[in-house]
């Protein structure tokens, strides 16, 4: 691999980094376990460079021989060195990142392509008015939606560590800045105790995590970073705007807000029901409560304007005066008059105390305890509290005080106005047959045989019911426990509208869906729960659901399901009633585990395109919701060029995507990334969405034929290697560890759909993917591509690829995800995975059409693009990669030695136990190196 002479200067202050903490990640290792430990992970590094340099068959098989020879214990050690020098690397860039931008936004130069600054400044040049830019932002909504896939592997103790390393770095280059030699070797014996405390932490769960442990986690990264960097996203907006459109900058309505399936999500998941969605809800308004029972503490520290001084607003001075005595009591005790002439204080100590009346509420609900009475004075919704924040706001403005009102204060407003009292915005998933037989069941009692109707006869029936006053009275009918299960989760969503908020649930998601029915059968069971249906003749309608379209054939029946659905008059009245708004999620995972990467983004791509126009014919307002994962082949992908590639015209101010796995600590460990990524994400919606405003380019009808045949003759390929090459799913299962990923504690769903049944509809997309990528064959990303590009290729040349990946950002951005995919594949340590298999010719004989493919793949990837190496547009990724290879080689070593032991079947099961704790290790570095594993 090439790169240029600046990315390697650039380069070597990061390698610099990394090496310093490399160094104390070895006198750690010397210090706390011996210099034996040290030199087995030196040789082993040192040993797989030399490797890579120059193959040497005697030196690889007297590494592998040293390998043999390690006891589990050794192993162990081993393996957690190079795990965690990952960690170690991984913090080193991001910090590394982080700092070039602040040295960017520092000089005034060129900034980073997303940047706020530079997106607004790119719309002046293009010529868009202030009302342009204003109706823009009017309509921007980012939705990130944090679920438990389970492919973080990380445990919250580690990236808490991980956290303290990073925010010491930091104080690193202030050290180095300032040439300061005493404070730099305080520092650096800061990071040597820190880094000792990340070894001596245990990186593998020691159990399994429970429903309520997974929605702690999603949790912790609020606390930990986005309710600093969120209100940081508006400000840097905000400073955008104030140079190049100064007349809006500080009317920038609320854009982003999060949403969540931990908690709600309970397809394929039997530890997730009613009581843990209560849970969800009641542990996430806690966590925000006690976010602004702090804020506003310490802003009632700053604001002690006087009264006697400023020309304070009298409804703020009756606000902090006219108080009930219970709750004057509650608040200042036996000191009533306290802060009297400082009434923004006393207002804001007030408002602290009606904010734990609503803390002490909630904390009564986890306990299962009966709330006290006294929470009369709690606020009854977030709009009550937010304002309240507005009238201070707003008094500060009127006697002079606007730098004051917009900063803390403004932070805390922001951060009301995107999480309300309920944090997140949890989504209800549930798959479609389940729904089927719970209304199947409930009309069996009116002497319906719901299942012997046909379509059209179960729409104009359940349409009937929900447009009808009758409700079924279950209290006294034996009904089967899932089916009351499926009940008591409408009832929750009832009860928690109103006792937390009315926006404290998102969507309603329905995966598999095949029919229309399969949503109406939830607006059915909705009306049973009060929460949909007519009210006086009027209709109302409290929850908004999801269809789901996961596989391709699910894909190509989008149209007709969509239509039949708007077409029912009921169903269209009641849409109408929720705000007209039509949400579509597009699933990502299982379209490309099903037929290639290949043809599920064209398909996805079609689908978007046809149900947009269904949508317009309706006069419906479409959100398109992405379930994408982390990796290529689950649709992952940085987040700004993904939202510039979707399909032109498709997204109109709204995106909702899912945040899946190792993707949320990448993200949003640290508040300084959180900042970035989301900027990045805001930016790229904002460009996606110019349709709005402006005209857009239709797609050019050349590229769509082509794609339409790379895609058939992609998917044809993709399905041969899977569907129809003997000993496929064999070889999977016995070559790489997927079956012990699922021992690795790191998520609470099974990693098939059916127990027992190891098919490839079966397994689900993640451990799918992450299996692979464990042994470096990363194909799910990328197989049939090159197949593709080829047989194009020989009925057309190559002039029309090269014309679509210059002129159209779906397919560059497709190429361009496909190349950081095959640059992770390495085939020399893939094919020593394949040769553990017990039919070594049929293993051989799979591996030898993936090699194949990898390597058109690569040669049509390069000359489409025009790129001299893989990820030639993305070097500082392609370092990053390069860079962890020579500590990847020795792990996926390990790992084969590790899995021969502990898959072989002659010796007795108390044998290949010792063997499964450094195994699973192995899992756990392999996935912290690769970065994305799932």
């Amino acid at each position: 691999m090439n790169v240029s002479a600046q990315t390697e200067s650039h380069d070597k202050q990061l390698r610099a980094r990394v090496k310093l903490l490399g160094q104390l990640l070895g006198e750690v290792i010397e210090s706390q376990v011996g210099r034996a430990t040290l030199d087995a992970v030196e040789k082993l590094r040192r040993g797989y460079i030399q490797l890579r340099k120059q193959d040497d068959p005697e030196l690889r098989q007297s590494l592998i021989n040293f390998i043999e020879q390690q006891t589990p214990e050794n192993l162990i050690l081993i393996i957690r060195a190079f795990n965690i020098y990952f960690s170690l690397a991984n913090l080193a860039e991001e910090e590394h990142q982080y700092h070039d931008r602040q040295s960017q936004l520092k000089s005034d130069g060129p900034l980073w392509m997303g940047s706020m600054l530079q997106t607004i400044g790119e719309f002046k040049e293009a010529g868009l008015s202030s009302d342009d830019v204003s109706k823009l932002l009017s309509r921007i909504k980012y939705i990130p939606v944090f679920t438990a896939h389970p492919t973080e592997s990380k445990r919250r103790a580690v990236m808490e560590n991980l956290r303290r390393i990073f925010v010491t770095l930091d104080g690193l280059n202030e050290a180095e800045t300032h040439n300061n030699s005493y404070t730099k070797q305080d520092v650096i014996d800061k990071l040597r105790y820190q880094i000792q405390v990340l070894w001596k932490t245990d990186e593998v769960r020691q159990s399994k995590p429970t429903v309520s442990d997974e929605i702690r986690n999603g949790i912790y990264y609020f606390r930990q970073s986005l309710f600093q960097s969120v209100p940081q996203v508006y400000r840097y907006l905000e400073r955008a705007l104030s140079r190049h459109y100064p007349d809006i900058a500080h009317q920038v309505p609320p854009f982003l807000s999060f949403g969540s399936w931990i908690g709600g999500d309970r397809d394929g998941n039997p530890f997730v029901t009613h009581q843990t969605t209560r849970e969800a809800i009641y542990l996430q308004s806690r966590s925000v409560l006690y976010e602004y029972e702090k804020r506003l503490l310490e802003l009632s520290a700053m604001l002690t304007h006087s009264r006697h001084i400023c020309d304070i607003h009298q409804d703020v001075i009756n606000r902090a005066t006219i108080v009930d005595a219970d709750l004057l009591e509650k608040v200042f005790h036996k000191r009533a008059e306290r802060f009297k002439d400082e009434p923004y204080r006393r207002f804001l100590y007030l408002m602290r105390g009606r904010i734990r009346e609503n803390l002490a509420y909630i904390e009564a609900r986890l306990n299962n305890e009966q709330p006290q009475s006294s929470s009369r004075f709690a606020y009854s919704s977030e709009d009550e509290f937010l304002a309240d924040l507005h009238l201070i706001h707003d008094s500060l403005c009127n006697h002079g005080d606007h730098s004051v009102a917009n900063a803390t204060l403004k932070d805390l407003i922001r951060l009301v106005e995107t999480f309300g009292f309920y944090l997140m915005r949890l989504d209800i998933r549930q798959e479609s047959t389940v729904h089927t037989e719970a209304v199947a069941e409930l009309l069996s009692h009116l002497d319906i045989d719901y299942n012997a109707l046909d379509e059209n006869d179960k729409l104009a029936l359940l349409a009937k019911h929900v447009a009808s006053a009758t409700i079924i009275d279950t209290q006294h009918l034996a009904l089967k426990p899932m089916t009351v299960e499926v009940l008591e989760v409408f009832n929750v969503l009832r009860e928690l509208r109103k006792e937390i908020s009315p926006k404290a649930f998102n969507n309603y998601v329905i995966s598999m869906t095949h029919e229309a029915s399969h949503v109406m059968e939830v607006l059915f069971l909705a009306h049973q729960a009060g929460l949909a249906g007519y009210n006086a003749g009027k209709p109302y309608c409290d929850i908004h659901i999801t269809p789901l379209f996961e596989t391709i054939e699910d894909l190509e029946h989008i149209v007709p399901v969509t239509e039949n659905l708007f077409n029912n008059a009921t169903y269209h009245a009641l849409l109408k009633a929720s705000g007209n708004q039509q949400e579509i999620m597009l699933g990502y995972s299982d379209s490309a585990k099903d037929g290639g990467n290949l043809s599920s983004a064209w398909s996805l791509y079609q689908a978007q395109q046809k149900i947009m126009k269904v949508a317009d014919a309706f006069e419906i307002d479409c959100r398109l919701f992405h379930g994408r994962g982390g990796t290529i082949g689950r649709g992952g992908g940085p987040t700004h060029m993904a939202i510039l590639s979707q399909p032109t015209g498709t997204v109109r101010g709204e995106i909702k995507f899912t945040e899946q796995g190792e993707v949320l600590s990448y993200k949003y460990s640290n508040s300084e990334t959180a900042s970035y990524e989301l900027s990045l994400g805001v930016t790229g919606l904002m460009k996606a969405s110019l349709c709005l405003v402006t005209d857009v380019a239709e797609d050019n009808p050349a590229h769509l034929n082509t794609m339409e045949q790379l895609a058939k003759d992609g998917e044809s390929a993709y399905r041969l290697l899977t569907d129809h090459t003997e000993g496929f799913f064999k070889l999977f299962y016995e070559a790489t560890p997927v079956n012990e990923i699922g021992l690795l504690n790191i998520g609470s769903r099974p990693s098939h759909r059916k127990k027992g049944n190891l098919s490839k509809s079966s397994i689900r997309a993640i451990p799918w993917v992450f299996g692979w990528a464990q042994a470096r064959l990363t194909f799910p990303a990328w197989f049939g591509t090159g197949y593709a590009l080829d047989e194009w290729a020989k009925r057309h040349g190559q002039a029309g690829l090269l014309d679509m990946y210059n002129q159209w950002p779906f397919f560059r951005a497709l190429l361009s995800n496909i190349q950081m995919a095959l640059y992770k594949t390495q085939l020399i340590t893939g094919k020593e995975y394949c040769e553990i298999a017990s039919d070594r010719a049929q293993a051989m004989h799979i591996y030898n059409m993936i090699a194949e493919e990898h390597t058109r793949t690569v040669d049509y990837s390069l000359s489409v693009s025009g790129n001299p190496y893989l990820m030639a547009e993305t070097p500082s990724i392609a370092l990053s990669l390069q860079r962890r290879n020579p500590y990847l080689d020795p792990l996926n070593h390990i790992q084969i030695v590790l899995l021969k032991r502990y898959k072989d079947e002659n010796v007795t099961e108390q044998e290949r136990e010792v063997w499964l704790k450094p195994l699973l290790n192995s899992i756990n570095a392999i996935a912290a190196g690769m970065r994305n594993t799932g």
